[in-house]
């Protein structure tokens, strides 16, 4: 996997590394296992560290990973452009450009439907790029 950039003299994925740690609990639990699946879903994805958050690329932006009291929240930059059959987006729907999922504790994870979420942005920001 790329690893892009760096703070601190630290990458990207160990600055995601101590971000998970830091967390702690369901929420770093969660942002874990959200950052696994993102890898999942693309094995060439490009791990940043931008606006102090977890940012996942490829050809362009596809997600931020950010972590909240109550939630943990997926921002895709370009979601109102996505197919959402499975209706997996559930945060930011009136915008026109991004949308996001927040995750509660305890809830359980449409793996499949996320990891499909991933690979249209990838596929949508591979398109964009030969433009």
């Amino acid at each position: 996997m790329k690893k892009s950039g760096s703070a601190k003299g630290k990458s990207p994925s160990q600055l995601i590394d101590a971000r998970i740690k830091e967390l702690g609990g369901w929420r770093g639990e969660l942002l874990s296992r959200l950052r696994a699946l993102v890898k999942e879903a693309d094995r060439e994805v490009v791990e940043e560290w931008k606006w102090n958050v977890p940012v996942w690329s490829h050809d362009g932006l596809i997600c931020t990973g950010e972590a909240y009291k109550n939630v943990v929240k997926m921002t895709f930059a370009q979601g109102a452009a996505l197919k959402d059959p499975a209706r997996v987006f559930n945060s930011s729907l009136e915008g026109n450009t991004r949308r996001a999922i927040d995750f509660r504790e305890g809830e359980k994870i449409d793996e499949e439907a996320l990891k499909n979420l991933v690979r249209a942005a990838v596929t949508l920001n591979k398109s964009k790029a030969r433009s």
